[in-house]
């Protein structure tokens, strides 16, 4: 018996995605979703990419026998996105009953260009896409968190912490979810809801790409950690997500963690 069987985790930007080599785990939402199926626990996630969900959903719910409920969803400049949110809450409830925890993995962004290079189209991206897509399902999943006395966790990065070259958007997008996470401990620690924050680096199929698409600006911003190897999405960076929504780990209740380079938690 899993940890977190009966309880329900929302995770966004939670598509189906693998390495070049064709097997290996390639994003971190999709590493977190097989954390917690590994545990038990329902699992619903969103994405763009309907395909990316429905294979996230066959795969896991193959592979580990949980219950996985796939919603397109995409926050973004231009749409009605209160609603886009509210429709992933409702169709979430309406499955499963609960809320236990929310996980605002989702981002997008047009890395490598410069910030005198940067449109206002690129910089919607990033800001609809990561910050307000976490202020508003933060919204509607709270009143469910109060119910569950359940926990928030919000992605932010060291492109924001160290000034990436070539990032401005995405900078400016994770530093916003990091005050905003801020806030949110502050205000809902009194309600029982962590809210922490988690700032990694994992070797994705999205690095990959950077990697291959501005090679100048991934070797200026992208260093090996101290350890010696990338975060792994699933038995690193999910790991550590289940241990941070874990019922046992309320000591941490109104606080905010780092998760730096995918090795270790630092209060």
């Amino acid at each position: 018996m899993g940890t977190m069987n009966g309880k329900t985790v929302i995770i966004t930007g939670a598509g189906r995605a693998v390495l070049s080599d064709g097997t290996s785990c390639g994003s971190i939402g999709y590493g977190i979703a097989t954390a917690f199926a590994k545990e038990g626990a329902n699992i619903v996630i969103t994405g763009r990419n309907v395909k990316k969900l429905e294979d996230a959903k066959e795969e896991l719910e193959r592979l580990y026998g949980v219950k996985v409920l796939p919603v397109q969803a995409d926050v973004s400049a231009g749409s009605d996105n209160k609603a886009v949110v509210q429709n992933v809450v409702d169709e979430t409830i309406k499955a499963f009953g609960r809320i236990d925890a929310l996980i605002n993995n989702a981002q997008a962004s047009a890395s490598g260009v410069t910030l005198a290079d940067h449109s206002t189209e690129q910089f919607d991206l990033a800001v609809y896409s990561g910050l307000y897509a976490a202020f508003y399902y933060m919204q509607a999943c709270y009143p469910h968190l109060k119910e569950t006395r359940g926990s928030v966790i919000n992605f932010a990065s060291g492109a924001g912490l160290f000034g990436n070259y070539g990032q401005c958007a995405y900078a400016a997008a994770k530093e916003g979810i990091r005050g905003l996470s801020r806030v949110a401990a502050t205000e809902w620690g009194p309600d029982g809801i962590n809210v922490n924050v988690i700032c990694p680096i994992a070797w994705t199929a999205q690095l990959e790409n950077f990697q291959k698409a501005y090679p100048d600006a991934f070797k200026a911003n992208v260093k090996m950690p101290p350890m010696g190897h990338y975060g792994d999405p699933e038995t690193e960076i999910g790991r550590v997500c289940v241990q941070l929504t874990h019922p046992d780990f309320k000591y941490l209740t109104g606080e905010t963690l780092t998760l730096e380079g995918g090795m270790g938690l630092r209060p």
